[in-house]
């Protein structure tokens, strides 16, 4: 099923270390209803059913629930709403957006502590917010899909955040690798782990959530970080996606991420997985290299049992 992502706005509550969209918020005012509707009827008529409502912080939207409104109008049939959650600590918020016509929402959790979360966020009182979203949003009716990015400093604490977001009822959770643009690039000297640190910490946050009955997914992690775990990995399921960004639409995301987001390196193509596997962001290689990526499964060509 086609999805459709729509980016309605730029302004957020947070001030995320990593942000991919970094000063989009200063140049970017948000969408009107009126373009809004028609970028939906656009996605809808060329066969998108599925809709993520995205930002920036999108419930900040002056029309966010005539926003909602609209899209179920409009026909389709799931609505998720990508947020940092803090706007769900309200719990009517909450029950006016579901009544409204959204379905799932997609509130990211960056760590188990107030802490932590509050130090990547940038946003002091963030944690409390976002958990009590989480939990308001399941009171609701809502399906709770988290998001976590995964930074150097919150590498070691995802075992305990996947057990955090299993006692709240999460129904699935994603780490997603940090995309060094924005904000990140901005901070990628520090920010940024190597993959082969985040490998045992990941597997171990995995674990956690798929033994307490959660759906669990990566994204951004290659293959060969991925032993074992293969059946996690997001890019194998991510369904046609096409997305109104500010003032351009990327027709295919999927296609954006082979041709321009994603690389392959050398020893690649002798790998098992190379026709599977997107590689890693770009910019990931260009700032550590290539010598951690090992092709995983092929001896002359035979499958080694991987």
């Amino acid at each position: 099923m086609k999805r459709i992502d729509l980016k309605i706005a730029f302004g957020c509550n947070n001030m995320c270390l990593f942000c991919v969209q970094g000063k989009k918020r200063e140049k970017h005012p948000p969408k009107d209803l009126a373009l809004l509707r028609r970028e939906m009827e656009r996605g809808f008529a060329e066969g998108g059913r599925e809709l993520v409502l995205t930002g920036g912080e999108p419930t900040l939207h002056r029309d966010f629930l005539d926003i909602i409104r609209a899209a179920k109008k409009t026909g389709y049939r799931n609505i998720q709403i990508q947020s940092n959650g803090r706007m769900f600590r309200y719990l009517d918020f909450c029950r006016a957006a579901a009544e409204a016509g959204a379905t799932e929402a997609s509130p990211a959790l960056h760590g188990s502590r107030a802490e932590l979360h509050d130090f990547l966020t940038g946003s002091a009182g963030s944690f409390r917010d976002t958990v009590r979203g989480i939990a308001n949003l399941k009171k609701a009716g809502f399906k709770v899909i988290s998001n976590t990015v995964i930074t150097k400093p919150n590498t070691r604490d995802l075992p305990a955040l996947a057990r955090l977001l299993a006692a709240l009822g999460a129904d699935q959770f994603q780490f997603a690798f940090v995309h060094i643009l924005g904000s990140a690039a901005a901070n990628a000297k520090w920010l940024i782990p190597k993959k082969t640190v985040i490998e045992p910490y990941v597997k171990r946050g995995l674990d956690v959530g798929a033994a307490a009955g959660l759906r669990v997914m990566t994204e951004a992690i290659p293959y060969c970080f991925m032993k074992g775990y293969e059946e996690f990995v997001a890019e194998r399921i991510i369904p046609e996606t096409k997305i109104f960004d500010a003032g351009r639409v990327i027709e295919d995301f999927g296609r954006y991420r082979l041709s321009e987001g994603k690389v392959k390196g050398p020893k690649c193509p002798g790998c098992l997985f190379f026709n599977k596997c997107e590689g890693p962001w770009r910019e990931y290689p260009e700032l550590f290299g290539w010598g951690e990526f090992i092709p995983r499964g092929k001896k002359g060509g035979v499958y080694d049992g991987d």
